[in-house]
């Protein structure tokens, strides 16, 4: 003991313990006591202190017992607190096996065999700081009692708040008035006290629990939700929570009372166990309830069942199990039914007693490069999935309103490379509409494709591959008119063959098998002359080996050959594309003009209209693929012939932000056969504007003011009337508290593809922020033609970080050819989270005829 007289008085005392010996004790100022009262001078109470002071490190840590929660002052059994300021965090301490601790003074009351650390106590140990006004250390009951403004904050950033800790030195028993804590994952958890029994179970008295934060303008304020609980029970080894007379507050106001229930505290990410129930409804099954069933069966699998408790139908069980490997995961979800009422589907599909299905997706990685997985669905009827409303048959929305009218199942193996690409996959598409025999199965379509690290000639050098093997058992027609009598010609199968014809009908897919291996090479190579020109010359090879067996069914012979035909098509190509850009520099902006000019030499398309056409059935021509060597959309059809693209694009950007971007062009058909004019089994490139020598005008306009705003304008005009063909107007605005965007479309007549009247419509769609977390949103589809909306969205949410609230309203009109009444569809869907407890959704759809 060393005592420094002189000055003003002044005391500190550290002391560092490694293996439970007393290291170092100095005391500076003036030295007082009495016979009852003396400062500890010997090492042999090194061992106690540290257990007693790692005792209250370890245990004080009831944060750790329940990483959920949260913090006001428990004695307001509220979190209407007003937090004392934190003090500054002290810096971690290394994990060295030494404790380290500060205070004014460290007493040994002798007569008592008790150690006292007083005033602005501060242990630090292996990254966990703790402080509190006083720390004492009975030797004769073996127990640590802590008291006044504790504070504890461990490795992770969890901080425990408490006025009064008692503890045994073993840590396993104990008691802490007044708890409060904050996690570092934003929960807080306040009771007026908390007692520690057996080393393992904490008993929260007169607990509160919340995942949300303090209002930062009035932290007395009541969070948007709390649960309150008369007691709540902390199984550590379990780690579970269970919550006993407790009470569910929004804004402070009761809302819903338990009696008990239990929740996994959030440390767990898995736990076994039910989940929040759902409600869902539809005209088929009535009323239906679901309560999910969590089976955390090992840390690499789980289960979930889900039972459909419905009001006509009976029970469907659903059912997933999912198991993460090594090198990836998959998951099999199965459903079933014993239909108590399958007279309910008289004359459809789901007229029989059971009904059910199996969904089961994977992948896997064989290394960082290549993955294999795969994707499958096997159903008892094609209507099952949506009669049931089931994942499989949802549309982005989840609404079931545009809805799929297929499910793919497939396997697939794909590798990525610095420059490569490879992918191959076998394909199955179960058809939700009844017309599986039209459906093709793909096996297998293989693509890759490589850019040479290396220059040829000193320019660029890539190739690409595709082959696809293909077949399907009943050809597909789709009317071209919309009369009745057109429909039922093209979709029955007893019509009369001779009056399928490319004027009626569109052979959509053929009957039979489709072998295609395609193989293209590249050459480009890009340089700018003296006067900054740019040059690009280009060459490309293709070539296509074709194997077609067309079977001969009713009208098919119309379109195609039928039986087995073999085709090789060679297409060379040389070209040449020239820009010259011209940049006028002003003190409000640049813009630049460039002229753009491609040449492009090839002989004729061969085989032109004579073979299937199965990837390259949409033709859209504008601006995006003015200048594309091949408009085609697939590797079924390939443009031939001598074509010169030409346009100018302008680009003006502004020195105080914003920019628009022009460019409008023209193709010729400069010799040979056009390619887009020759009639296939669809008709593609007919009415598309290429199909004539000199194509219509096409031209587009991009502006951007500022980060708020963006319009874009594509048009296609008639190249001798200039007659608008296609135009496409869109706008949207972005704000701090709103957002909007509508897209205006006017589409000529294309009665060569089935279109014989204008298609005129607005889609609109916006939200608006109404106050700080509720937001409002809504979408409309307007359909000018017959003057009537045909979709609208209408929805409404409240998020922050601890609580959704979110409802939509979907309506739509589905539309069919002929006479047939458009049949409205209806859907609600309901959502409700809270963080960290639950979450739970309710959706009711319905169908008619309007």
């Amino acid at each position: 003991m060393v005592a420094r007289s002189g000055g003003r008085p002044h005391r500190l005392f550290g002391l560092a313990v490694p293996g439970g010996r007393l290291v170092t004790a100095v005391h500076r100022g003036p030295v007082s006591g009495s016979t009852s009262r003396t400062r500890m001078r010997a090492n042999g109470y090194g061992l106690s202190i540290r257990k007693a002071l790692l005792a209250l490190v370890a245990t004080v840590s009831l944060a750790g017992m329940v990483d959920l929660a949260a913090v006001a002052p428990a004695s307001a059994q509220s979190f209407t607190y007003n937090p004392r300021p934190p003090r500054p965090a002290p810096p971690k301490a290394a994990n060295d096996g030494q404790m380290l601790v500060q205070a004014t003074e460290v007493d040994y009351d002798y007569n008592n065999s008790r150690v006292s650390a007083v005033g602005n106590v501060q242990l630090f140990y292996n990254g966990t700081s703790v402080e509190a006004d006083r720390v004492i250390y009975d030797q004769k009951t073996k127990r640590l009692h802590a008291e006044g403004n504790i504070r504890m904050t461990d490795a992770e950033g969890k901080i425990t708040y408490a006025e009064i800790l008692d503890l045994s030195d073993d840590y396993r028993d104990g008691f802490v008035d007044s708890l409060r804590v904050d996690t570092a994952d934003q929960t807080r958890m306040a009771a007026t006290r908390a007692d520690r029994s057996s080393g393992n179970y904490t008993v929260f008295e007169n607990g509160v629990y919340t995942a949300c934060a303090p209002c930062k303008d009035d932290p007395k304020k009541p969070p948007l939700w709390q649960v309150k609980g008369a007691r709540i029970i902390h199984d550590q080894q379990e780690k579970m929570l269970y919550f006993e007379t407790a009470q569910l507050e929004f804004f402070g106001v009761p809302i819903a009372y338990m009696p008990y229930f239990s929740t996994p505290d959030p440390t767990v990410k898995r736990k076994t166990g039910f989940l929040m129930p759902g409600f869902t409804s539809y005209t088929a099954f009535g009323y239906g309830v679901e309560v999910p069933f969590y089976w955390a069966i090992a840390p690499d699998m789980d289960a979930t069942f889900s039972p459909r408790i419905t009001s006509k139908q009976g029970v469907l069980f659903q059912a997933e199990f999912r198991q993460r490997l090594m090198d990836g995961a998959y998951q099999v979800r199965v459903y079933g039914i014993d239909q108590l009422n399958p007279g309910n589907f008289a004359g459809q599909p789901g007229d029989r007693q059971f009904r059910g299905g199996i969904e089961t997706k994977g992948q896997f990685a064989l290394n960082d490069k290549w993955v294999w997985g795969w994707d499958g669905v096997l159903l008892s009827d094609y209507y099952f999935m949506s009669d049931y409303r089931l994942s499989a048959y949802r549309d982005p929305l989840g609404s079931f309103l545009n809805l799929p009218t297929d499910a793919l199942s497939q396997l697939y193996l794909t590798g990525v490379g610095n420059r490569s690409f490879f992918d191959a996959r076998t394909m199955y598409w179960l058809s939700f509409s009844g017309n599986q025999q039209q459906v093709p199965v793909v096996y297998p379509v293989i693509d890759y494709s490589n850019v040479l690290n290396y220059p040829i000639f000193g320019g660029e050098v890539s190739y690409k591959t595709n082959f696809v093997n293909l077949t399907r058992n009943d050809a597909a027609f789709d009317p071209i008119t919309t009369t009745a009598n057109t429909n039922s010609l093209c979709t029955t199968t007893s019509a009369d063959p001779l009056a399928r014809t490319p004027s009626q009908c569109l052979l959509r897919g053929f009957p039979g098998t489709y072998t295609r291996l395609t193989a293209e090479a590249q050459w480009r190579k890009s340089y700018t002359d003296p006067f900054g020109e740019i040059w690009t010359p280009f060459a490309i090879l293709r070539a296509d080996a074709i194997n077609s067996d067309v079977s001969n069914q009713p009208g098919v012979s119309n379109y195609l050959p039928v039986g087995n035909t073999q085709a090789f098509r060679l297409m060379p190509t040389v070209g040449l594309e020239y820009r010259y850009p011209f940049i006028n520099v002003q003190p409000w902006g640049s813009t630049t003009i460039e002229p753009i000019a491609q040449v492009i030499i090839r002989p004729n398309e061969t085989y032109a209209g004579k073979l299937p056409n199965e990837d390259a059935q949409s033709m859209v021509f504008d601006t995006t693929n003015l200048f594309s060597v091949d408009k085609f959309s697939g590797y079924d059809r390939v443009e031939g012939g001598g074509r010169a693209n030409v346009g100018v694009q302008a680009t003006t950007q502004f020195d105080k932000g914003g920019a628009v971007k022009v460019l409008f062009g023209q193709s010729y058909q400069l010799f040979g056969m056009n390619s887009y004019a020759v009639q296939d089994t669809i008709n593609t490139g007919l009415d598309s504007g290429l199909d004539k020598p000199r194509s219509d005008y096409v031209a587009s306009v991009a502006y951007s003011p500022n980060s708020t705003y963006t319009f874009s304008v594509r048009s296609r005009m008639d190249e001798q009337t200039w007659n608008v063909q296609r135009f496409e107007a869109e706008g949207r605005a972005n704000f701090n508290r709103w957002s909007v965007s509508m897209m205006y479309g006017n589409y000529a007549p294309q009665p060569e593809l089935g279109y014989l009247t204008r298609r005129e419509g607005i889609l609109t769609s916006g939200s608006i922020k109404v106050a700080t977390n509720w937001v409002v949103t809504g979408s409309a589809r307007w359909d000018l033609e017959a003057n009537k909306i045909n979709q609208y969205v209408l929805g409404a949410g409240y998020v922050d970080d601890c609580f959704v609230l979110a409802a939509n309203y979907v309506t739509s009109y589905s539309y069919s050819a002929g006479t047939t009444p458009p049949v409205l569809s209806h859907a609600f869907m309901f959502q409700i989270g809270l963080r960290t407890l639950a979450t739970s959704t309710g959706s009711s759809s319905s169908a008619g005829f309007q």
